[in-house]
């Protein structure tokens, strides 16, 4: 069922704390870690604690969950230092386009120059 914890999902293990990862914030609604295979001098996933294929699935039906999303993205920024220089919020949706976990995450990338377009 949709938003229910689903026990293949591996955010959904990350969430739970069943699976380890460097967490680097953590609200009522969301877990922001670093990225295992790091694309960036900054690369952190924030997800939502809720389990959703993709984010149009997760703003469709958790609207204010998908906005605590991009807002703990922004915040991290700030944390991390890299608002100055700019940063970039992805989210891939499907696996023609990168998604290899199908949880809701956005990947705030920065650090370093990023290219347009992208990859």
């Amino acid at each position: 069922m949709a938003g229910e914890p689903q026990a293949d999902c591996l955010f959904c293990k990350i969430v739970t704390g069943d699976i380890p990862a460097t967490v680097v914030r953590e609200t009522g609604t969301t877990v922001a870690f670093r990225d295992i295979n790091p694309q960036a001098p900054t690369h952190v996933l924030v997800i939502p604690k809720v389990h959703y294929p993709d984010a149009a699935s997760l703003a469709a039906a958790e609207p204010a969950v998908a906005a605590d999303l991009l807002r703990e993205a922004g915040q991290i920024a700030l944390e991390e230092e890299i608002t100055d220089h700019g940063y970039r919020i992805v989210f891939n949706t499907g696996a023609g386009a990168g998604q290899t976990v199908f949880h809701a995450h956005a990947h705030l990338l920065g650090g370093r120059g990023l290219e347009w377009p992208p990859g």
